[in-house]
């Protein structure tokens, strides 16, 4: 009985890093895959044909004869399958369906009108339901759901433990959506998921190690380690939004939003401009500023923006500086709408930095944008279609 199932995980983790390889570099001769892969060529034969058999591989030319017979080309064919992803932000909810290469072929938005949690609820239900009913190319199959709630998620229950965002406690969303919809579900935190997604078609790429740092509403980090998601013992690594930058943070509970967050968040931001505004004597609008409006003031000169800004650096900088001590990544990425203003911010934090840790990492703003959680989602189905999971279309 071991055998055998030391057997069938060795089967799924070749059958991963063929299809692996192939999306990456295909084109690709099975010979080539047998070298690249140091397995024998019989077991990459049987594996492609496996592959090919469910639609996964399709042949494509032939390889340059080199003394012997010319040999067909294996590709990757992403477009014959659909994943759905829905991101769950603090303001909205972004929803789309992509191929397995992560193309986006249809998208939705809709905003948060409230945070009644069942009113959430019927509102990720609708927007599935329109995205399993968008039109896709003949022959298509959905292979999978993935969901990305902001908060605490047990990833391998499909259960969101605490999203403040959305008002969900011990929600067992997986369970909810397969019952609903009959293809496989995966749930996770959105900020892994915009990790994953960095690392499988962002600034991530041909990374192992990899932090992805989503500002916007709050704070959240997803953590990559030797190109695995780590989530710790409580499914909560990657809270960086409960960093305590200050001593005086000490000794005070922070029930909702951490004490980073509460500074250098979005909402701390524009907090901290509104109490700046106040001091200086000037006057402060009813609904604002926003954190966009903070930065765009210091574009143009203000000096009270400029002040939150720098202060602003500051935190991120000393949260950034722990991460690289304690990770030593392969790169830093930087997403969320606080990052849309990056040009004021990834500069500024390296040479804060720099002297001060062993090791400066790269930081990045991510070229993904908004989509990096949708795409984190593509990753989470295409890993399991990957090791073999059965996926059927609804009926």
């Amino acid at each position: 009985m071991r055998s055998h199932a030391t057997a069938s995980l060795m089967h799924r983790a070749n059958r991963k890093a063929v299809l692996e390889l192939i999306r990456r570099q295909g084109p690709i001769a099975r010979s080539q895959i047998a070298n690249d892969l140091d397995l024998s060529l019989p077991t990459i034969m049987r594996i492609a044909d496996e592959l090919i058999a469910e639609d996964l591989l399709r042949l494509c030319g032939r390889s340059e004869a080199t003394g012997g017979r010319p040999r067909p080309l294996l590709e990757f064919n992403a477009a014959a399958h659909a994943v759905i992803g829905v991101d769950l932000g603090g303001t909205k909810m972004l929803g789309a369906v992509t191929d397995l290469a992560g193309n986006v072929q249809h998208e939705v938005y809709l905003a948060h009108p409230d945070r009644d949690p069942a009113a959430c609820l019927e509102r990720l239900l609708g927007l599935v339901e329109s995205l399993m009913q968008a039109p896709r190319q003949p022959g298509q199959r959905i292979r999978g759901i993935g969901v990305g709630a902001p908060g605490i998620t047990l990833a391998d229950e499909g259960v969101v433990v605490w999203s403040p965002n959305v008002g969900w406690r011990d929600l067992p969303l997986r369970a909810i959506l397969t019952d609903r919809f009959k293809v496989p579900v995966f749930i996770e935190n959105d900020v892994n998921l915009a990790a994953l997604g960095e690392l499988g078609y962002g600034a991530g790429r041909g990374a192992r190690n990899l932090i992805s740092i989503a500002l916007g509403t709050g704070i959240g980090a997803g953590i990559v380690i030797d190109g695995a998601l780590y989530r710790g013992r409580h499914q909560a690594a990657g809270e960086i939004g409960y960093l305590l930058p200050d001593v005086r943070c000490l000794g005070r509970r922070y029930d909702g939003f951490g004490a980073l967050e509460g500074l250098a968040s979005g909402t701390g931001i524009a907090e901290r401009a509104r109490q700046q505004l106040h001091r200086d004597g000037l006057p402060v609008p009813p609904e604002g500023p926003s954190a966009r409006e903070v930065f765009a003031a210091a574009r143009s000169g203000a000096g009270w923006a400029q002040r939150i800004v720098d202060e602003t650096v500051d935190y991120l900088s000393l949260a950034i500086g722990a991460l690289g001590v304690i990770l030593d990544p392969d790169v830093v990425v930087l997403g969320g709408g606080v990052a849309g203003s990056a040009d004021l911010i990834i500069e500024p934090i390296l040479r804060r930095l720099e002297g001060a840790i062993p090791y400066l990492p790269r930081l990045v703003a991510s070229p993904l944008g908004g989509r990096a959680a949708l795409l984190g989602a593509t990753m989470l189905v295409l890993s399991a279609v990957a090791e073999g999971m059965s996926a059927e279309e609804p009926a």
